[in-house]
């Protein structure tokens, strides 16, 4: 969350970038409560002073008598507070992040610059098909059955598809560990506590979060949770980047996402992920930052997957997110504006989310003075089960219906393409 007294400080700015964000978060409302907690704190201060004094004395019947009214009173105010604090603290979650000034002002999500185009978009002497048609084709994927199983949007990955998931993974963790990366499993579930610390809404019409009933745990979405969480209330060394990354389940409600495109495997309830994540320090975050973008690039590049780089607009920010850029790839199988097939799809995401996650979790390290600072935290996709997957079965189609591997995934696999 953001810092409350830059919020006092900067109430303007603060109110336009949150309309450069679409939120719709009322600052006033917010500074309201902020000034009417304050003055109940200065106002329990004042009565527990006031006690403190009269204690120092023997009292008679009447002290006692004024003591115990004073003692309810407090403790009346202490609840209070205790409210307030919390709704206080639910409206400041609300604030998005401050903005990189170079990222673009617009009210409309889909206006995301373009940074670069890499690869060569493939052309088919044939019509493509999308990976549904591929996957069943080639017994791949179960569609049916996940449904009747799980529900929609579940599904399972079958034969040559589940050791292809497992080379991906592989290599994309063979990558980031040049980079000096830490490897993970972690937890598929975390405390709400976590999960609203990183900005996350663990409630609501449009939160991506499952809920355990009648539990204080939630499925994660992104492993960017957990490894988030893992450092809560520390103060922790950054004289070197803390490197993470980490294979996770994701689940996701996909609250919302009734008009967008979400054929197949594109938008489902759980994948598997590989996140990559960094606690540093302030003054590294932007070249970090940039560091993870390239990984992403240099992944996708090795797989020979055409993409994209794109930065986030405005309208198009995640609350926590100070700059997003995202890696879109083609997808030959994917319908577009103009009624035909091809168009681009995000296939990873990195966000410099600044201090914005540590100070809601309160993680901290020490600069070379000695002064307690607040880590910065950024975080970016190695790779993604599905979509990673649907790009590779749709440019890598041939006219018979087989699918070539990619080169730099055959190290890892038993075979150079599926066919029938």
């Amino acid at each position: 969350m953001l810092d409350l007294k830059y919020i006092r400080e900067n109430v303007e700015a603060v109110k336009e970038n949150a309309k450069n964000r679409l939120s719709t978060v009322d600052i006033d409302a917010l500074l309201k409560k902020d000034e009417a907690l304050r003055a109940l704190i200065t106002e329990m201060e004042a009565l527990r002073a006031k006690r403190n004094q009269s204690s120092k004395q023997k009292p008679g019947a009447d002290e006692i008598k004024a003591m115990k009214e004073l003692g309810d009173t407090i403790a009346k105010l202490e609840e209070k507070e205790r409210v307030a604090a919390a709704e206080l603290q639910t409206e400041l979650a609300a604030v998005p992040n401050l903005t990189h000034p170079e990222v673009k002002i617009s009210s409309d999500e889909n206006d995301n610059p373009v940074l670069g185009q890499y690869g060569e978009i493939p052309t088919f002497s044939f019509e493509p098909k999308d990976h549904v048609e591929l996957a069943e084709a080639l017994d791949l994927i179960d569609f049916e059955r996940g449904t009747k199983v799980s529900g929609a949007k579940f599904y399972f990955l079958k034969n040559q598809m589940v050791l292809l998931s497992l080379a991906l993974n592989r290599y994309a963790l063979d990558v980031t560990l040049k980079y000096g990366f830490t490897p993970m499993i972690t937890p598929d579930l975390a405390k709400t506590t976590i999960v609203e610390g990183m900005g996350y809404s663990p409630r609501g019409e449009s939160s991506q979060i499952y809920n355990i009933e009648n539990d204080t745990l939630s499925l994660i979405g992104t492993a960017e949770i957990t490894v988030g969480g893992y450092h809560s209330g520390e103060t922790i060394d950054l004289c070197s980047p803390k490197k993470y990354v980490a294979l996770s389940h994701c689940f996701r409600t996909e609250a919302g996402a009734y008009s967008k495109f979400s054929k197949g495997i594109f938008r489902v309830h759980q994948f598997e992920k590989l996140e990559m994540f960094i606690f540093c320090q302030q003054e590294e975050a932007e070249k970090l930052h940039t560091e993870m973008l390239e990984i992403e690039k240099e992944i996708f590049s090795g797989l020979e997957i055409p993409f994209r780089v794109i930065d986030h607009c405005t309208a198009d920010l995640g609350a926590p997110s100070y700059r997003t850029f995202d890696l879109e790839a083609w997808l030959p199988g994917k319908p577009n504006a103009e009624g035909g097939k091809g168009d681009w799809a995000e296939i990873t995401s990195t966000s410099n989310c600044t201090d914005y996650q540590s100070r809601s979790l309160n993680i901290k390290y020490k600069d070379e003075a000695g002064n307690k600072k607040l880590a910065y935290t950024l975080n970016g996709t190695a790779v993604a089960d599905p979509r990673a997957l649907i790009a590779i079965m749709e440019n890598y189609q041939q006219a018979d219906g087989s699918i070539k591997i990619p080169k730099v995934l055959q190290p890892y696999l038993p075979f150079t393409e599926i066919a029938k």
